[in-house]
């Protein structure tokens, strides 16, 4: 019985303010305040609340069959029990149901993997912690930041406790095999890996507006017989997406709302699928086979690796002068200065001095701001240039 497993990411960074040569060593105050409250208040009403009303809905009206994946970043958390600890009450309504399972990363969307394991697991445990204290949840399963995956990600997963990890299905991890089944990382001997099925996830996120499109309109009946096709030869049909993209990047008049009603109907019609968490999945289906990934992947732009975050000469000195202050962040033992310096870790800080524009422009654009990644960039270290005076100067 092929299983479709729906997760959605939910996060919203911690924007900085503009923040010039003449603030550093006079002005403290580094966060846009205004700028992410009103990002906030606008998707809150856009996306969140309006759509976790829909996902509820649907959870009643089919009895607990339709079931989903959230993975919240603990960035937005602070957020929402800041400014609209509404949406917080919104989402523990979906966890009472028992058909939501929150899914675990690490707390400030952050490239911490990468530069510092020991500051990774930090921030992994406190975003367990935070999903356990609002929605009575012990995760199962790990998601990293933007999906970035290899086989090193994989066995500290694993050693970590979790059951499933979740992974991009591009064609470098999988070469001829399919997405739609469940794997085993290399190196591992527990631990199973859940693949993206891209196509299918980007003809909703990306390609649903798109009237030059071939298949425009993108109706739920149509979308429901591409998943019976694609659960012809395969196990599970793995839909992960940015929450924002029903009613906040596809505004609800667009018929995206619609669609999500209409939707779990039209795959329940046959017979023999059904709605299953990432957990659950894991928890039923064997691998297949051993998935050898030793370079980083992960689901952001067409190459689908890290040159959204360290493709350019400024983004890797903004992120090795970074990490390389923490030594010095520790040492002072000052709750605030780590919460600071954890906040600057949120991978959104990079992504906005990505330089690609090509293909992949009009998705760095959407919530970037600044005017160009040098200015995002000049912004940032600006930034790292007064934080590092709390510090006793930059580097180790």
């Amino acid at each position: 019985m092929p299983s479709v497993c729906f997760y959605f990411q939910i996060h919203q960074p911690l924007r900085l303010r503009h923040y010039t040569f003449f603030d550093i060593h006079s002005d403290h105050e580094y966060e846009h305040r205004e700028q992410n409250r009103e990002t906030l208040q606008r998707v809150t009403e856009r996306c969140y609340l309006p759509v976790n009303r829909i996902i509820l809905n649907l959870i009643k009206k089919y009895r607990g069959d339709f079931r989903v994946a959230f993975s919240i970043t603990g960035s937005i958390l602070d957020q929402f029990e800041k400014y609209r600890r509404d949406a917080i009450e919104s989402f523990q309504r979906l966890a009472d149901t028992g058909c939501v399972e929150f899914i675990n990363e690490t707390y400030y969307h952050s490239l911490a993997f990468l530069f510092s394991p020991r500051e990774f697991k930090e921030q992994v445990i406190s975003h367990r912690n935070k999903v356990k204290t609002l929605f009575g949840q012990n995760p199962k399963t790990f998601r990293h930041t933007e999906l970035i995956y290899n086989n090193d990600l994989a066995r500290m997963v694993e050693k970590m406790g979790y059951a499933a990890v979740l992974a991009e299905g591009t064609e470098r991890v999988l070469g001829w095999r399919s997405p739609n089944y469940v794997y085993r990382p290399a190196g591992c001997h527990k631990l199973k890996l859940l693949l993206r099925n891209y196509r299918l996830s980007d003809d909703i996120s990306f390609r649903f507006s798109d009237q030059k499109w071939s298949e425009y309109p993108l109706t739920a009946d149509k979308y429901a017989r591409w998943v019976h096709d694609a659960g012809k030869t395969g196990d599970v049909i793995n839909l992960f997406m940015d929450y924002e993209t029903f009613g906040e990047h596809l505004k609800g008049d667009a018929g995206v709302f619609d669609f999500l009603r209409s939707l779990p109907g039209e795959i329940m019609k046959h017979p023999d699928f059904r709605f299953q968490t990432p957990a659950e999945v894991a928890g039923e289906y064997e691998p297949v086979a051993r998935l050898d990934v030793p370079h980083f992947v992960s689901w952001a732009d067409v190459e689908r690796d890290l040159s959204a975050w360290l493709g350019n000469a400024l983004q890797k000195d903004a992120l090795h002068t970074l990490y390389g202050m923490e030594s010095k962040v520790r040492r002072r033992k000052k709750e605030e200065l780590l919460r600071t310096w954890r906040m600057l870790q949120t991978s959104d800080h990079f992504y906005y001095m990505c330089t690609k524009w090509f293909a992949d422009g009009d998705v760095h654009d959407y919530f970037n701001p600044y005017s160009s990644p040098y200015d995002a960039y000049i912004n940032y270290m600006n930034v790292l240039d007064d934080f590092s005076s709390f510090l006793g100067g930059k580097g180790t």
